[in-house]
């Protein structure tokens, strides 16, 4: 099977600092994958680069197997027209309700009438269990509410792949496993692609296909959760016993 997105032997610098140090990494369509590592290793910066903001400085970026280094803008365009975003901090406005939130994509993207906008906006927060939150604005709502709302605008256009950068942050533990709860009943209604950064481990693996871990610079190896908790790469058996314990049973989210 061909991978949805592929990096190859990405590299980027910032200065003197060789930040990526030949990244490889394949994501496969309707899975889940998700990269971890220390803070400010990298893992926002593979993202970025898959989502065209950030060219490597040598390597290929691969989505649905075109060459993000090299298309032109309107080819980028078409190629994110597919991707969903969920940003760390959610990224409402705060001077639009929640409704106007999740429709905007739909009003600036598309062609769709006043009421089918409502139709859409509707479902995707009834999806979110917010429905009743319509008329609100981002101030009034929770942490976790406003993940919901961000989660809503990402997925209003039916996206193909959706990305979360750092989804929990901020949020307590009950608040993070109803978000979790969230994004495991999209994605099997939704059938999407997901990827995820986070540090949120051991929880953030209930919903993983596969882990990746970024450290030195590399994608150390995409595995599944069983798979990585027992690798005998040593810096994925480091990342594990310091992460979890030497000892960790992974189980499925219930939806």
């Amino acid at each position: 099977m061909e991978p949805l997105i592929q990096l190859i032997d990405v590299r980027k610098k910032f200065g003197g600092q060789e930040v990526l140090k030949g990244v490889n990494l394949a994501i496969y369509e309707g899975k889940t994958t998700v990269i971890v590592g220390e803070s400010g290793k990298g893992k926002s910066l593979v993202l970025k680069h898959i989502l065209g903001l950030i060219k490597p400085d040598s390597g290929k970026v691969l989505v649905f197997g075109k060459d993000m280094n090299k298309i032109g803008s309107k080819e980028l365009k078409d190629i994110r027209s597919h991707f969903g975003v969920l940003f760390q901090n959610a990224a409402l406005f705060d001077s639009m309700t929640v409704f106007d939130n999740v429709a905007l994509p739909l009003r600036e993207r598309t062609n769709a009438s006043e009421e089918e906008i409502k139709i859409i906006v509707n479902e995707k927060l009834n999806l979110m269990d917010i429905e009743y939150s319509n008329e609100k604005y981002p101030a009034q709502l929770s942490g976790g509410m406003r993940k919901r709302v961000g989660l809503a605008r990402a997925l209003v256009l039916n996206p193909k792949i959706v990305f979360f950068d750092e989804p929990t942050t901020g949020l307590d533990v009950a608040k993070s496993n109803e978000i979790y709860r969230v994004f495991h009943r999209t994605q099997t209604k939704l059938a999407y692609t997901a990827v995820i950064v986070s540090h949120d481990v051991p929880k953030i693996f209930k919903l993983a296909d596969y882990v990746a871990l970024i450290h030195e610079g590399i994608i150390q190896d995409c595995l599944t959760p069983e798979d990585f908790q027992t690798s005998e790469n040593p810096a994925i058996r480091d990342f594990v016993e310091e992460t979890m314990g030497l000892i960790y049973e992974s189980e499925h989210v219930e939806g």
